[in-house]
C-alpha cells in the first residue's frame, strides 16, 4: 500500500499555515502548554456561521481548505479523520450545563457538535460532499487509523483523492486533568527549545490541525510518498520495536541503513523516551536523527504533525537546524521514517520515500 501526499493544510502552534514556507521562523515558547497560531477565519467561513463554530471546527474547515487549494483537488473521493478526544470545547459546555441548569432547559448545540466525528461532517457541509465519511477514535492511534483506511481504499481502487486529517484541541479543564495523573510537567515554565534536554517526568501540552490530500497518482504538487504505516500496542521490549520496523523496511525492499532521516517524538519526559533512545543508537544509528514535539506539544493526534513535517523534510530536501538532533548526516533524502509514541503504549511507524 502506497499513495501520494498531494497537498498539506496545517495549523499548529508554529507558523505552518502558509504551505510556502518552512519553519523559516521557529515560534519558542516558554510554557508547559502550546496553543495553535489561527489564522483570520473570514475567506474560510461566514461570519455568522463561525460564531457558533468550536474553535477546533474552525481551524479543521481552514486548514482543509488550504489542503485543497495546496492540491488542486475541489471534491475529495472520501474524507477520513483521526482524534482521540473530538470537539472537547463542547463537550465540556455541555456538560457544565447538565450541571449548573440541574439537567433541565438544556440547548442542544453543544451536544450536536461535541461529538467526535463533527469536524468531518462540517467539512463534507462546506463542500457539499456525499461521499465516504468516517471518523476514527483510537486513542494515540486514531489518526494512523485513517491513514491506513485511506491506504487500504486507494490499493482497493475505490477513491482517487482522500482528504485524510488528524486534530485534537487543548482546554484549560483537560489540561488540569491530564496534570492530575503526571502528563505534564511540574516546572511553572518549560522553555520549548530544551526540551530535548529534560529528563523529569511529563511533557508539554499541544494541539493542533493537519490536514493531507493522499493520492494514488504523483502530480505536481506532490511532497512525498507514504509507503506505510505500521501500529505497535505496548511492545514488550525494544527489540520487538526493531523487528516490527525491520518488517516494514523488508515489505518495501528497504533495511535500516537506507533511512536517511528519522523523525522521533521525543517529548522531554524521562519515563518514556528510553525507545527513541535506542533505536538512535542501535538500529537507526546511521540516520540523521531529528525531533518534532517542542514545536508542537505532546497530543493524541500529533502524528499528523510530524507527517506534515516529513512531507516538507523530503520536498524541501532540507532539515532546519531547530529539528536536529546532533549532526546531519544526510546529503540527499531518499527515504525517511517516522517514529512516535503516545505514553510509551501506542507506538507508530511512518515510511515515507522521495517522489
Amino acid at each position: 500500500m502506497e499513495a501520494f501526499i498531494n497537498g498539506i493544510g496545517i495549523i499548529s502552534p508554529q507558523k505552518t499555515f502558509d504551505t510556502t514556507d518552512f519553519l523559516s521562523e521557529v515560534i519558542e515558547h516558554n510554557s508547559k502548554c502550546l496553543a495553535c497560531v489561527e489564522p483570520s477565519y473570514k475567506e474560510f467561513l461566514n461570519p455568522t456561521l463561525a460564531r457558533r463554530m468550536a474553535r477546533i471546527i474552525k481551524m479543521s474547515i481552514a486548514a482543509s481548505s488550504v489542503c485543497f487549494k495546496d492540491a488542486k483537488v475541489e471534491m475529495p473521493d472520501a474524507i477520513m479523520t483521526g482524534t482521540a478526544l473530538g470537539c472537547l470545547e463542547d463537550t465540556e459546555k455541555f456538560l457544565l450545563a447538565i450541571i449548573e441548569n440541574d439537567e433541565q432547559f438544556l440547548t442542544p448545540t453543544s451536544f450536536i457538535q461535541s461529538t467526535h466525528n463533527t469536524v468531518s461532517a462540517q467539512i463534507a457541509l462546506q463542500l457539499k460532499c456525499m461521499n465516504y465519511n468516517f471518523t476514527y477514535v483510537h486513542k494515540g492511534f486514531s489518526f494512523e487509523s485513517a491513514v491506513l483506511d485511506a491506504l487500504m481504499t486507494l490499493a482497493e481502487g475505490e477513491a482517487k483523492n482522500i482528504l485524510v486529517g488528524g486534530h485534537d484541541e487543548m482546554t484549560d479543564k483537560y489540561y488540569r486533568v491530564c496534570d492530575r495523573i503526571g502528563y505534564w510537567k511540574a516546572e511553572d515554565s518549560v522553555p520549548t527549545m530544551e526540551l530535548i534536554n529534560s529528563k523529569t517526568s511529563g511533557s508539554i501540552g499541544g494541539e493542533g490541525a493537519s490536514f493531507f490530500i493522499l493520492s494514488n497518482a504523483k502530480s505536481d504538487s506532490s511532497y512525498a510518498k507514504l509507503l506505510g504505516v505500521k501500529n505497535i500496542y505496548k511492545p514488550e521490549s525494544n527489540q520487538e520495536v526493531e523487528i516490527k520496523i525491520t518488517e516494514l523496511l523488508t515489505a518495501n525492499s528497504l533495511t535500516a541503513n537506507d533511512i536517511d532521516v528519522v523523525v522521533y517524538g521525543n517529548n522531554g519526559d524521562g519515563r518514556f523516551d528510553k525507545t527513541y533512545t535506542h533505536l538512535q543508537n542501535n538500529l537507526l544509528k546511521n540516520s540523521t536523527a531529528t525531533y518534532f514535539k517542542h514545536l508542537c506539544g505532546e497530543y493524541q493526534t500529533a502524528g499528523s504533525f510530524a507527517l506534515w513535517l516529513a512531507a516538507k523534510v523530503l520536498k524541501t530536501q532540507t532539515i532546519p537546524s531547530a529539528i536536529l538532533m546532533g549532526e546531519n548526516k544526510s546529503k540527499s533524502i531518499k527515504h525517511l521514517l517516522i517514529y512516535n509514541t503516545f505514553l510509551d503504549v501506542d507506538h507508530s511507524v511512518y515510511l515515507l520515500s522521495q517522489c
